[in-house]
């Protein structure tokens, strides 16, 4: 993984010691709240509804050992003893004090981590697929191109001050675990029929209070343009892009209103101008930061199927956890384990300060020093030995990490809504929390199959609810808590936004409903290969609206 150079050290100290200096101002009195907010934005800090709250950047989600020690480190040092990993590949702590936050930062730029550009209207942190450079199925790693656009991007003068927050995301294989398209800009690196490495270029997707997927502007951009064309994305969009009004203001609304056709004439006008200059990247400096991207020693392990054979035959709830959580690697004497954060009953994406320096360990010890951050708020160790995975999982039954639930119905994605957030409008964790322990048998999640289940507690969709098979929005109706449900959304490269199914539901309700939709589910699939989602792309809407409300369905 990359890391810093005298250049990145010097940027990042200089940044704490700022943001200190502001920290001991506002304290001071000498600086308003008002005038301290865009300062706090600009250093990852939010005022939430009862603490301060710090987002660190995970640039493409890649951690070492020593960096998740520090954030376990951060966790009870200045918080609460625990953390909150996003749909973003961050982290948040929910309850800093003020005073202790530049403290914090400078300890998290010791082991080259801080949080610059994870809030306003900036290119925020850059997500990648969490398998990246392990996946069987991948044809490149994508992470140092996100380490080039990172590098680009930050503090980018022209970038700074956008009309609105702007994210990019990348993947490397065919199977888009990024969700590159409900992204600013999308970018799937692949080969043309030359084997040639380049981008296909998505742009405008998003989710919040008018979601859209992203449109396709360039099937192959070769890829030392990649700086170049970004560039001229945001040209365009920075130009066009509504300042006036927020609600208008992402770059989904302008390829909207101008079509992506004519949005795609406009930058590759700009990019004319712009592609054989000083942004093309020479492949020398490719290369430079592909070196710090090397896979590791992965050294023959034939013993590993064996071991494998043994332990599922002595363990059922070992060979359930391999069934779930292990994926392919593409060296076949390894494997990629999913590290569940969704305990049933617990708050989706929380860990304590004790597991995470567990899973430090485990990482130090198995898994050649890496850790990722998945987009669905669980860890992954990409690169275990099948040799270890026994010894792995024993390690993660004794921390509570073991839960066998990675893409069931328990595994829900939900962000913190009422309980931390000033924008939310009604609770997303007890609602995650009550249907985890309704569907608590993993005997009967199996039986139900693969069902992406997210919960949003407002319109901003920080639980990314449009693009679950089932999603949930809060929202808030006469002072009550209302919960919308949305049937048929995806996020892989079949991505689809989900379509509200009628009224919403009491949070007494919720529960019972979702309950039924599975319940119908099971009643009206073809076999059991037939998955949730599939059944709703077969059938549609309609009975799965007659079993929630029965003759109103009929009557509309």
């Amino acid at each position: 993984m990359y890391r810093y150079d005298e250049f990145d050290h010097a940027f990042v100290q200089a940044r704490v010691a700022q943001f200190s200096d502001q920290v001991e101002r506002r304290l001071a009195g000498e600086l308003t709240e008002e005038q301290f907010r865009p300062l706090r934005l600009m250093n990852g800090v939010y005022l939430q509804l009862h603490a301060y709250m710090l987002r660190v950047a995970i640039p493409y989600g890649t951690l070492s050992s020593r960096q998740m020690r520090m954030l376990a480190h951060i966790a009870r040092t200045y918080d609460k003893g625990y953390g909150h990993f996003t749909t973003r590949q961050n982290i948040q702590f929910h309850w800093p004090a003020l005073s202790d936050i530049p403290a914090a930062l400078a300890d998290l730029a010791s082991v080259e981590m801080h949080a610059l550009q994870t809030s306003g209207n900036c290119i925020r942190n850059i997500s990648a697929d969490h398998f990246a450079g392990a996946a069987a199925d991948e044809v490149a790693d994508p992470r140092p191109y996100a380490e080039i656009m990172r590098q680009w991007s930050s503090v980018h003068p022209e970038f700074s001050y956008l009309p609105r927050k702007f994210k990019i995301a990348l993947t490397g294989s065919n199977r888009d675990r990024a969700a590159i398209q409900t992204y600013d800009i999308g970018l799937h690196l692949k080969r043309n029929e030359a084997g040639e490495l380049g981008f296909t270029v998505w742009v405008g997707g998003g989710q919040g209070r008018t979601p859209l997927l992203a449109k396709k502007i360039r099937d192959f951009l070769p890829r030392q343009h990649l700086l170049s064309y970004v560039t001229a994305i945001m040209r365009v969009y920075n130009l066009h892009g509504r300042r006036d009004n927020k609600w208008k203001a992402r770059i989904k609304i302008l390829v909207h209103e101008m079509g992506a056709q004519e949005f795609a004439r406009q930058v590759e006008a700009e990019w004319e101008t712009l592609k054989d200059g000083d942004l093309k990247l020479p492949q020398a400096d490719i290369d430079a930061i592909n070196a710090y991207f090397a896979p590791p020693p992965l050294v023959d392990r034939p013993e590993g199927d064996e071991a494998v054979r043994l332990a599922r035959l002595d363990s059922r709830s070992f060979s359930d956890w391999l069934n779930r959580n292990v994926t392919t690697h593409h060296h076949p004497d390894y494997a990629a384990v999913t590290i569940s954060l969704k305990n049933i009953g617990e708050t989706p994406g929380d860990m304590s300060d004790s597991q995470m320096d567990a899973v430090a360990d485990l990482a130090e010890r198995y898994a050649f020093d890496e850790i990722r951050v998945s987009h669905e708020q669980n860890l992954v160790l990409p690169h275990v030995a099948r040799a270890d995975l026994k010894a792995v999982y024993d390690a993660l039954v004794e921390i509570g990490l073991a839960t066998a639930n990675i893409d069931l119905i328990s595994d829900i994605i939900a962000c913190p809504g009422l309980d931390y957030c000033t924008l939310a409008n009604a609770r997303s964790i007890p609602v995650a929390q009550q249907i985890a322990l309704r569907f608590a048998s993993l005997e009967r999640q199996r039986d139900i199959g693969e069902l992406k289940l997210n919960i949003s507690g407002c319109i901003n969709a920080c639980g990314h609810h449009h693009v679950g098979h089932i999603g949930i929005l809060g929202v808030e109706k006469k002072g009550a808590e209302l919960y919308q449900v949305t049937l048929g959304g995806a996020a892989d490269e079949n991505a689809a936004i989900g379509e509200i199914i009628g009224r919403g539901f009491g949070p007494d309700e919720i529960v019972d409903a979702i309950e039924t939709l599975v319940e119908t589910y099971l009643a009206i699939r073809s076999d059991r290969s037939e998955r949730f989602l599939d059944v709703y792309r077969r059938l549609g809407a309609a009975p799965f609206k007659e079993a929630l409300y029965g003759a109103e369905a009929k009557a509309a």
